[in-house]
């Protein structure tokens, strides 16, 4: 079932026990968080060989991090919209509810919103590649390059090369098995996995929704299918407001 903005079918999240949102790109988009690829994307003024893989942390950590704090004071320039605040809402009114999320820039948590699963990592975090320590950093600056064991902190986050975490991966796919509900928000799916979660999902009995401005590859296997923003579909859709609103 398509539905057009205006003239739409309401999802009571009542109806359902585990809800699973999973987000894309789009979704940061409307914030105004700078994208990577397309018209625009930051992959068309930068190199990601030299600024967003292993080797080239390798080659010049100074440069690649550098650049990262450019990524980070983009984005604290960017605040969360209503979409955001549904998904908190919602987690307000169900605990159990999980987002999975494509995205790197914090915004679900800036937000409020608590049980984030973070595929590709976050762009708040550091990690050193020898001892393995993580340190959470939330400034527009990081508070050290380096770990206390010498060694340079690297952004834990998947650059160009890097495997997923295995780890990241297990969660996201168990918590997406054992859903009810499962909405696409803001991307097209068509890296994996992340385009096995919609076949995932319904394998597991979950009602499938999308939620985008475009048709993605994956449109045919939702069973209703909204195009638009987040910003105006998720308030209007699952009859619930963001918080304030």
């Amino acid at each position: 079932m398509f539905s057009i903005f205006g003239i739409m079918d309401t999802v009571d999240i009542k109806q359902f026990g585990q809800i699973v949102f999973f987000t894309g790109a789009g979704m940061s988009a409307e914030s105004g968080v700078p994208t990577y690829r397309g018209r625009g994307g930051i992959w068309h003024r930068y190199r990601w060989e030299e600024v967003a893989c292993q080797k080239a942390f390798d080659k010049d950590p100074l440069k690649v991090l550098e650049f990262h704090e450019l990524r980070r004071q983009a984005v604290l320039k960017c605040k969360p919209h209503r979409g955001h605040g549904v998904l908190v809402r919602t987690e307000q009114e169900h605990p159990e509810m999980a987002i999975i999320t494509q995205n790197i820039d914090g915004l679900h948590q800036r937000a409020g919103s608590k049980n984030v699963i973070e595929l590709h990592g976050s762009l708040w975090r550091l990690r050193c590649p020898e001892c393995g320590m993580k340190v959470e950093d939330k400034g527009p600056k990081y508070e050290s390059y380096t770990c206390r064991c010498g060694a340079w902190l690297r952004p834990d986050i998947t650059w160009f090369g890097d495997y997923l975490d295995e780890a990241v991966i297990a969660r996201a796919t168990e918590t997406i098995r054992a859903c009810d509900l499962f909405v696409s928000i803001g991307t097209s799916g068509v890296v994996w996995p992340a385009a096995g979660f919609p076949e995932l999902a319904r394998a597991g009995g979950a009602f499938c929704v999308e939620v985008n401005p475009e048709p993605t590859e994956l449109s045919a296997r939702f069973d209703l299918v909204y195009r638009g923003k987040a910003g105006e579909i998720l308030p209007a859709v699952f009859s619930i407001s963001a918080p304030g609103k």
